[in-house]
């Protein structure tokens, strides 16, 4: 010891926060939350869901409970560990949901407990405000052209729409037309100094895929999202080495497992789900993957308040972030059942020019009202995908 520096006394561990209670709401339109208290009366909220499947994820929410009554909630990454793998059989969709709303929630409590932002606990903020892009809509050319041209007069800079309805595994030259006529009409109406972004929705086979995407190239997406299933990842190398369009897609990927292959084979754009992929923790993994193959991220997230909170905590420390989704705009929500109604203030998601400032609230940056939750999960929801055909009357992808 340096003569003359005063001794320090050894600062005394702090009482560890014991999860006492984990509860479940479904709230519409499709959303399942999550509450998460400590006997120290800390509180925090996550969004575990599979849309379509809530009720199946919130049964997996409360079996996992039985591992964390009682932990230490500022134990984060020592739970996910022993959620994801302590039963043996690992990964999918419902587990890596419920797994990702518990995550959520931890890391609400720990930011609250410590009164910092998420985002300081995963290295501090690299930017001072997120992009995020609006979906728009129409049927036909004209109708997305003006629904992107109100967006951009509202002052989004990004907007992103289906590139078709049901497809043939192999189309027809009419499929590949009506595409381009969409794309060149939404470019046309919101210029060059905007972007737009095309989803496929995994609605392409891999062989349609590569047929439809050099029709795009002339109107220079910022990607083209999902343009194949995710069964046919493997396939994925084949359309990024025909197109210069980038290539999105991760929605349907729940690790940075399943995330190895494709950027291995050069996709510019992962998308984790922040409800789907383990949560921040898994998300942030996902990230630095990403960005070791010079990708980017641009987090799936066409649901509720807590997962977008969740969501711009990862955008706001993460390096390699392109743009973020959210749900106001996307055609599931109403006033009363939309991403705002269950918060206390909705300021948090206020967006100036097409951007949302950095929330500087402990925690995920936001503050649920709970009483409205509590009602609305006295209603419930039963929500499901579309079932879509062909004229032959066999399965078509939604």
């Amino acid at each position: 010891m340096t003569p003359g520096a005063r001794r320090r006394s050894p600062v005394p561990p702090r009482r560890p926060l014991n999860i006492v209670t984990v509860e479940t709401f479904l709230v519409r339109p499709r959303w399942l939350f999550l509450r998460i208290e400590t006997d120290e009366g800390h509180v925090g909220w996550g969004e575990p869901v599979v849309e379509g499947r809530a009720a199946t994820v919130a049964a997996a929410v409360h079996e996992l409970s039985d591992l964390i009554i009682g932990v230490d909630a500022r134990r984060i990454e020592d739970i996910w560990q022993t959620l994801t793998k302590g039963g043996f059989y690992r990964g999918g969709p419902v587990l890596s949901s419920a797994v990702a709303g518990i995550d959520q929630a931890l890391w609400d409590i720990k930011g609250k407990a410590l009164g910092v932002p998420v985002h300081q606990l995963l290295g501090g903020p690299v930017r001072d405000r997120v992009r995020m892009y609006t979906w728009i809509h129409g049927d036909e050319p004209e109708e997305l052209a003006d629904s992107a041209r109100r967006a951009v007069e509202g002052g989004m800079t990004a907007v992103k729409f289906n590139g078709s309805d049901r497809l043939l595994p192999l189309d027809t030259p009419a499929a590949v037309k009506r595409l381009a006529r969409r794309t060149a009409a939404v470019r046309e109406a919101i210029g060059d100094e905007a972007d737009l972004a095309v989803d496929f929705h995994g609605r392409a086979s891999t062989a349609m895929a590569r047929r439809m995407l050099p029709a795009l190239e002339e109107y220079d997406p910022l990607f083209v999202e999902e343009p194949v299933l995710p069964e046919f990842s493997r396939e994925i190398g084949a359309v990024v080495a025909g197109t210069s369009i980038p290539v999105a897609l991760g929605e349907r990927l729940y690790s940075r497992w399943d995330f190895r292959e494709v950027l291995a084979a050069g996709i510019a754009v992962a998308q984790p789900d922040l409800s789907h992929a383990g949560g921040i923790s898994e998300v942030r993994r996902i990230a630095a993957a990403a960005e070791a193959h010079d990708a980017v991220i641009a987090p799936h997230c066409p649901l509720g308040p807590i997962a977008l909170a969740a969501c711009l905590q990862i955008d706001f420390a993460t390096p390699n972030f392109l743009i973020q989704e959210q749900n106001l705009g996307i055609g599931y929500t109403t006033a009363d059942a939309g991403p705002l109604a269950y918060l206390v203030d909705p300021a948090v998601f206020t967006l100036r020019d097409g951007f949302v400032e950095r929330p500087t609230a402990p925690g995920l940056g936001i503050e649920v009202d709970e009483a409205v939750v509590r009602a609305a999960a006295e209603v419930g929801h039963r929500w499901r995908n579309p079932l879509w055909r062909h004229r032959d009357g066999s399965f078509a992808e939604w």
